[in-house]
This record gives structure tokens, C-alpha cells and sequence, in this order.
């Protein structure tokens, strides 16, 4: 049984006595905020007329009007860019910063580690735009081409992709909408970028625009004094906003395309890869959130088994397998305590933020996932999904715990009771006979007929295992 103990005065007997609390108990009367909204989101941004090797002749023949798609061709574009990101650099006094090491981290938080002096800085002036650059080497899907030659003297270049290490610019913006936020350029043909923003950043700053009152948690809230309203703003976080972040910043930062290949068709579209997507319960008391977070770890290590990741994600198992690994992780970065359990490429976290709220948060590494497209346009229906996600993990760890009597109710079958002068007596827990009746009552509970003495004592004498008379049948609940 998931439970904490906590004292608790009785009005029935002196003293003190322990009581048992359960996930429901907490959950229902201790809850001070319920919020919903996307957190982090990292988007790929490619070039859809850009993907396949006759794709690159088109390009190279049709825009740029050169006879032979060759890499000579292509090359001069990128050294262009990266001579344009030297000059903007040195004209608005942004920082390069050059790291010793390749971060391959999810959220580049190394990066940010960086660039957050910055950010402040740029944030306490109110100057937005780009505060730092981020040159790096990553891997990335580029354009490689082979040299083939004919039996005459015809040359010409076969295109396809691979994985290679190459040079990328991180451009790091302090946004009005979103704070702080970044756009990363590869320099490699076709020029693959990814966009990174926030949405809980997103959500505080129009909080704020529209002078509603909170405090802040690491990534969150933690407290509002209009909590519907609050809700409302984080549910018209959508597409046009994250495309609206893309457009501002695209025309202002270098790129190696520019107007005369939008105009020809060969510009960037967006499409999701990780979001996240969370729901935090704030607790009115610390300490219920510790113990109501250590209880739920300690019983749902099962979590991760394959009737319950089918449920939560509401997948149906029936005449499927999967060759996933099924597994719950639990693990202590630092003094916090988090559970991780996946699905194919995605996966929900469980954790207590700053010891005082309870955080649920479904990433969706892979829309395919919950049989999602990828574009940018289906982000609601993605967050719709995942936010069903959230709701099935906490439904199945509550209805888990729907066998735990709460501490009032216990009291009340455990105890003698009194009301208005008549006596009730005790279901006493842990006596056999007692514990023996209980079981007898299961079973004829679903009787639509009913039961009698006779009949019930039949079955209490089968659990005990001996003869039980009419009198001890009787006497039992005294």
C-alpha cells in the first residue's frame, strides 16, 4: 500500500495515534496548484527540397545555373556563411565562444552553462537579439559526393547522405516572448538547424504581460492566485508561436539561405523531435511532497511492465509484440530522486521539484510514436496526447492505491464507534477471525440474492480452516 505515516490527534481516544495516509488522501486535500503546459521543446528545421541526391542536381542547376552539381559548386556557400557569422559578430559585439569539447547532451545544458552570464546580462537591459555565438563540431546528416566517370569523358557527381563531424553555429537569442532560446546552423550542405525553446519561459512572460500574480519554480510555477487563468494562457502556447520565434530571428542572424532561395523554395520548414510536456502539482506542505514522492517511489517500480506502458500510452498489446525493453528507472541525480519509464523512442519522467511539487513530464522524442506526424502543425495534437499521457500515469497510480482505506475511514471500522448513543462495534485488523469474515464478505459481495448467517459462516469456517460455531459468528465484529 502506498502510504506515509503522520500523527494525528483523535477525538475519540487520548493521546496521539498513527494514522495511515495514502496517495489519495494527498492528492485530494493537499494540492495547491494543478498546471499543464509544454516545458522544453527541440525542433528540427530542414530544407524538404533538399533530401535526395537528384534533389542536389536540381539545386545546383536550376538555382544557381552551374552545369555539373559538384562539390565546388556548393562549397563557396558555406565559406560565405561562415564569413558572414565573423562579420555580424564583430558588428553587434557578440561574443564566439569556442568549446574544447563536443556536447552531446539532449539540452546542451554545458552550452547554456556558457552563455547564461549573457542572457542576464542582456535580460536586466532589456536588449534583445543574439548574445552569444556557440562554435562547435557535432555530427550531422550532410550531403557527401562520390566522383563518377563515364567511358567517355563525361564526369559527373554521385549525392547521398551521411552522418559526418562538422562545424555548426549556435546562435543564442534573448526573445521577448521566449527568453532565452537558440537556433543551430550547420555549415555543411544541405544546412540541416534545429531550434530550442521553452514554453514554461513562454507562458511566465505573457503571465506577466497580463499583471497576473505568481511566483516561480525551477521551470514552473509555484503559485498562482488565479489558477484558471494561469491554465488558459499555458493552453494557447501553439505552433504560430514557435514558428513566429523562427521568422523574427532567421531574418536577422546569418544563414547560408537567404532570400533568393525561399523565393525558389529551398527554406527551412520546422518539425518536432523532443517536447515535453508536463503537469506539476504544487503541495500546500514540503514535507507532504517528500513523503508522498518516497512512497510513490518505493511502490511503483512496476510501472515500467508492459501492461502498464501499453496503458499509459494507451497502446493496445493485443496481436502485437515489441522488442523494447521494458524497465523502470529510478535514479538520484544529485539529492533528487526521478523515475524514468519508456516507450519505443519516448519515455515519462516522475519527479519532485524543489521538494515541494510533483512533476509529471511525457517527452516525445519520436511523434511516430503515438502515430503523430512530425510537422510543426501537429503540435497540438501532440500535446493533446501527451497530456492524456499524464493524466493515465497518475490515474493508474491512484486507482492503484483505491484498496488503501483512508486514515478517517479506518479509524472508524478499527475502532469502536459512537453515534447519538448507539454503539458500533470494531472490525478489529490483524485478528484471524476478523480477517476471515473480511474475506467472506468478498466473496458473496457480488450476490445479488444476498447472504445470510448460515451461508457466510460456511465460508469463514473454510478460511480458518476449523469448525465455527453460531455463537463466535455472532460475537466476531463485538
Amino acid at each position: 500500500m502506498l502510504s506515509g505515516r503522520q500523527s494525528r490527534p483523535s477525538g475519540d481516544h487520548d493521546g496521539v495515534m498513527t494514522s495511515c495516509v495514502n496517495i489519495n488522501d494527498v492528492l485530494d486535500g493537499h494540492v495547491s496548484l494543478d498546471v499543464e503546459c509544454v516545458d522544453r521543446l527541440y525542433l528540427n528545421a530542414y530544407v524538404p527540397k533538399l533530401q535526395v541526391g537528384g534533389q542536389v542536381e536540381r539545386f545546383c542547376k536550376d538555382h544557381l545555373g552551374q552545369p555539373i552539381a559538384s562539390p565546388a559548386v556548393i562549397q563557396p556557400i558555406g565559406n560565405r556563411f561562415r564569413r558572414e557569422v565573423d562579420a555580424f559578430a564583430k558588428a553587434h559585439g557578440v561574443p564566439i565562444l569556442h568549446l574544447k569539447e563536443p556536447d552531446r547532451t539532449r539540452w546542451d545544458d554545458r552550452k547554456l552553462d556558457h552563455v547564461y552570464p549573457y542572457f542576464e546580462r542582456a535580460e536586466k537591459a532589456r536588449r534583445y537579439g543574439v548574445v552569444a555565438i556557440v562554435a562547435a563540431q557535432e555530427f550531422q546528416w550532410v550531403f557527401s559526393a562520390t566522383k563518377k566517370t563515364g567511358s567517355g569523358a563525361g564526369v559527373w557527381f554521385d549525392w547521398h547522405k551521411e552522418e559526418r563531424r562538422v562545424g555548426t553555429f549556435y546562435f543564442y537569442i534573448c526573445d521577448r516572448e521566449f527568453g532565452l532560446g537558440f537556433i543551430k546552423i550547420s555549415t555543411y550542405f544541405p544546412y540541416p538547424a534545429k531550434v530550442w525553446l521553452n514554453g514554461h519561459e513562454w507562458a511566465k512572460r505573457q503571465a506577466r504581460r497580463g499583471h497576473l500574480p505568481f511566483s516561480e519554480l525551477a521551470n514552473g510555477f509555484a503559485s498562482c492566485t488565479r489558477p484558471v487563468r494561469l491554465q488558459a494562457i499555458c493552453n494557447a502556447f501553439g505552433p504560430e508561436d514557435v514558428q513566429g520565434f523562427f521568422d523574427r530571428w532567421i531574418d536577422v542572424i546569418p544563414a547560408p539561405l537567404g532570400d533568393a532561395e525561399r523565393q525558389a523554395g529551398y527554406f527551412w520548414e520546422l518539425s518536432m523531435r523532443p517536447v515535453e510536456v508536463s503537469r506539476t502539482l504544487v503541495f500546500d506542505d514540503p514535507r507532504r511532497a517528500r513523503a508522498f514522492f518516497e512512497a510513490l517511489v518505493a511502490d511503483n517500480v512496476g510501472v515500467g511492465r508492459p501492461h502498464e506502458v501499453h496503458a499509459v500510452f494507451g497502446r493496445d498489446r493485443r496481436g502485437r509484440t515489441t522488442a523494447m525493453p521494458f524497465a523502470t528507472r529510478i535514479f538520484s541525480p544529485g539529492t533528487e530522486v526521478s523515475i524514468d519509464v519508456r516507450y519505443k523512442h519516448s519515455k515519462v519522467k516522475q519527479c519532485l521539484k524543489e521538494g515541494r511539487a510533483y512533476r509529471i513530464e511525457t517527452v516525445i522524442n519520436k511523434p511516430a510514436d503515438l502515430r503523430l506526424l512530425a510537422r510543426l502543425c501537429h503540435l497540438p495534437e501532440l500535446v493533446e496526447r501527451a497530456r492524456q499521457v499524464n493524466h493515465r500515469v497518475l490515474m493508474i497510480e491512484r486507482a492503484g492505491q483505491g484498496c488503501a482505506i483512508g486514515s478517517a475511514l479506518f479509524e472508524r471500522i478499527h475502532q469502536p464507534y459512537n453515534r447519538e448513543g448507539q454503539r458500533t462495534g470494531a472490525l478489529r485488523f490483524g485478528d484471524p477471525r476478523a480477517m476471515a469474515l473480511a474475506g467472506a464478505l468478498c466473496c458473496v459481495v457480488h450476490a445479488v440474492s444476498g447472504f445470510t448467517n448460515k451461508s457466510l459462516r460456511g465460508l469463514v469456517a473454510g478460511l480458518l480452516g476449523g469448525d465455527y460455531s453460531v455463537h463466535q459468528m455472532t460475537v466476531t465484529t463485538s
